[in-house]
């Protein structure tokens, strides 16, 4: 018996999907436009900008996406774990590890920890020349490791896709 588009499985399954699309397409668009358009900023106006994103993106609709992918996929990989296990387990298992270790992990003890030292800067009794060293510091590492993550989350939600057209078998 064929199962309706709108069983439970289904709807954990795109939802999974859906959140991931938007980890995915909030990195990617950060690396398409924000950083290059950041690069091109002299110090002290590339760290007040980056002080600015970092306040503004810890809001409910990012933390809905960014917590609720770290949620979902599980949940979606646990309600199809049943004998024999699937092609789609194993794609929504690898989703899941991939998005815990590189985009949650990269994020929760790469990125943020750089955000918080950046945050702790006081700009406004700052030197350029301390201004620029903290942006030396914080620019390259930050940039590759939000690489990394963007990479991963494009990753997740290939993997994610493949378990939507994949089917149950």
């Amino acid at each position: 018996m064929k199962r309706s588009m709108f069983s439970l499985l289904n709807i954990l399954l795109i939802v999974a999907a859906v959140l991931s699309a938007l980890i995915a397409g909030l990195f990617y668009a950060w690396s398409c436009s924000i950083i290059p358009g950041l690069a091109k900023l002299d110090g002290r106006t590339y760290v007040a900008a980056m002080q600015s994103f970092n306040k503004a993106i810890l809001n409910p609709v990012f933390f809905l996406s960014f917590m609720g992918t770290l949620i979902m996929l599980p949940v979606a990989t646990f309600a199809h774990f049943h004998q024999p296990l699937s092609a789609r387990f194993w794609l929504l298992l690898a989703a899941s590890v991939l998005y815990v270790v590189g985009v949650f992990g990269i994020t929760a003890f790469g990125n943020v920890p750089l955000n918080n030292i950046l945050a702790s800067f006081d700009l406004s009794s700052a030197s350029n020349e301390a201004v620029n060293e903290v942006r030396i510091k914080f620019e390259a590492p930050w940039n590759s490791l939000h690489s990394i993550r963007t990479v991963a989350s494009i990753a997740v939600l290939v993997l994610v896709v493949c378990a939507c057209v994949r089917g149950e078998n």
